[in-house]
C-alpha cells in the first residue's frame, strides 16, 4: 500500500505515458489525464493473477457460481444492495454495455438524454449510433452542480426520450447525488417510460460525509427500469483487463441486452478480468479504504494549494470520484488558448472542458490517484507558469 512509490510506467503500452506524441502533445509533457490511477493494484490481485499465469492454459472461461457469491457480497457489503444472479451479465466494460443499452433499447432517431457536462463517451455513443443527443444541462452555481429538475422533465416530454443515461457518482463534475435528487430524478422517468441506464463504474470513491447510493435500490419500481452499469477495474486500477458486471432486473431489458450483446459477438468473458475481480472483491476492501484515504489527502494539498498560491483557479469541491473539475474561467483565455497554455506553459496534460460537452467551457479535469509527490510537481509548474504569463 505504497501510494508514495513513483512506478515507472514507460514502455509499457501505457496509454497514458506511451502515447504522447501519437497524441501531439509534447515531449516531456507531465500526463493527469484519463482515468486510470498511477497505483500498483492490490497484491491480492497480482498473486492470483500470477498463479493463473503460473497454469499456463488461457482457455475459453465463463464464471462459476463463486464468481457470482463474490459481487453478492462486495455490493451488499459496501451498499447493502442485494443482487439475483440472474441479473448479471458481464461485458468487456460500461462504455461498451452502455452502448449494447443504447442499441438494444432505442431505435435510429430515439431521443437520449444525458446531463452535460458529462463523460463524453455518453453523447458521442448516442450520435454515433444515430439516436437523438438530448441534454439537461447541470446547473453550477457558486461553486457547485444541481438538476434543473423542470428542464429534465421537460426535455424528455418535448423530445419523447426514451433512455436516460445517468453518471452516479457524476464525471467530471464530483457530485454523489443525494437520496432526493435519485428519488426525483427516478419519478419523473416512471411517470414518462424512460428506462435509465445508470454508469456506477466510481461508486467506490467517496469523500468523506457522502454516500453512494445505488439508484435502481433507491426505490423497488426503479429495479425495473435500470441498467446498472459496475466494474471493478476504476476502483482497483484493472481498466486493461476488461470486465464489468451489468446487473438488469427486468427480464424483458435483460433479454433484449443479451440479444444486442450476441450481435456483438461477445460471449465469453477475458479470464485474467475475472480472476482479477474476483481477487480484488475478495481480498482488496482494506488496500481501497487505504487507498480512498490517500486519495482524501491528495485533495486536501489540492485545495489547500489553490487557496494559498493560485486562487484564480476555483476548486469545484468533489463528493466523489478522483477525478477532479477545475474551474480556469477566471484567467480570461478563450478554450483554445486555455489548452495551449496547460500543455506548452504548465508542461501538464489534462482533460479539456470542452470535451465533456455543455458547460465544459473555462474547466479542465485533473486526476490526483497519482502519488502526491507527482500531484505536487504538476501544481507547481501550474503555478509557475501563471506566475510568468499573468504577472
Amino acid at each position: 500500500m505504497d501510494f508514495d512509490r513513483i512506478i515507472d510506467r514507460q514502455n509499457t503500452d501505457s496509454l497514458k505515458y506511451d502515447f504522447i506524441k501519437k497524441w501531439g502533445k509534447p515531449e516531456g509533457v507531465l500526463p493527469l489525464w484519463v482515468a486510470d490511477m498511477d497505483f500498483r493494484t492490490p497484491s491480492c490481485v497480482i498473486d492470483a493473477l500470477l498463479e493463473k499465469c503460473r497454469h499456463g492454459i488461457f482457455g475459453y472461461s465463463e464464471t462459476r457460481n463463486d464468481y457470482y457469491e463474490t459481487l453478492r457480497n462486495w455490493f451488499s457489503s459496501r451498499f447493502n444492495w442485494s443482487i439475483r444472479p440472474e441479473w448479471l451479465v458481464k461485458t468487456p466494460g460500461v462504455v461498451f454495455a452502455i452502448c449494447t443499452a443504447i442499441r438494444a433499447l432505442t431505435d435510429e432517431g430515439d431521443a437520449i438524454l444525458v446531463q452535460q457536462p458529462v463523460y463524453s463517451p455518453f453523447f458521442e455513443m448516442i450520435l454515433e449510433n444515430k439516436r437523438k443527443l438530448v441534454t439537461n444541462q447541470l446547473v453550477y452555481s457558486q461553486g457547485k452542480y444541481s438538476i434543473d429538475f423542470s428542464d429534465f422533465e421537460d426535455k424528455i416530454i418535448k423530445s419523447n426520450a426514451k433512455l436516460f443515461i445517468l453518471c452516479s457518482p457524476h464525471n467530471p463534475v464530483g457530485r454523489v447525488w443525494t437520496l432526493e435528487e435519485l428519488l426525483r430524478l427516478g419519478e419523473i422517468c416512471l411517470k414518462h417510460d424512460v428506462t435509465v441506464v445508470s454508469d456506477e463504474i466510481h461508486a467506490d470513491f467517496t469523500y468523506p460525509g457522502h454516500r453512494h447510493l445505488v439508484f435502481a435500490d433507491v426505490k423497488p419500481e426503479f429495479s425495473d427500469i435500470t441498467v446498472t452499469c459496475t466494474s471493478p477495474t476504476k476502483t482497483f486500477n484493472l481498466a486493461g483487463l476488461h470486465i464489468s458486471n451489468i446487473f438488469i432486473a427486468n427480464r424483458d431489458i435483460r433479454r433484449k441486452f443479451k440479444k444486442e450483446l450476441e450481435k456483438s459477438g461477445h460471449s465469453l468473458s477475458n479470464i485474467m478480468g475475472i480472476t482479477a475481480c474476483r481477487a480484488a472483491y475478495e481480498g482488496g476492501s482494506n488496500w481501497l479504504i487505504e487507498l480512498n484515504k490517500y486519495l482524501s489527502g491528495n485533495l486536501d494539498l489540492l485545495r489547500s494549494f489553490l487557496k494559498q498560491k493560485l486562487p484564480q483557479i476555483k476548486l469545484i469541491e468533489p463528493e466523489g470520484t478522483y477525478l477532479v473539475w477545475l474551474d480556469f474561467s477566471a484567467l480570461g483565455l478563450d478554450d483554445k488558448k486555455l489548452e495551449d497554455f496547460i500543455l506548452n506553459e504548465a508542461g501538464l496534460w489534462l482533460d479539456s472542458g470542452t470535451m465533456f460537452g455543455i458547460g465544459g467551457e473555462g474547466f479542465q479535469r485533473i486526476n490526483i490517484a497519482c502519488p502526491r509527490s507527482v500531484l505536487e510537481k504538476a501544481l507547481i509548474q501550474l503555478e509557475q507558469a501563471i506566475l510568468s504569463r499573468f504577472n
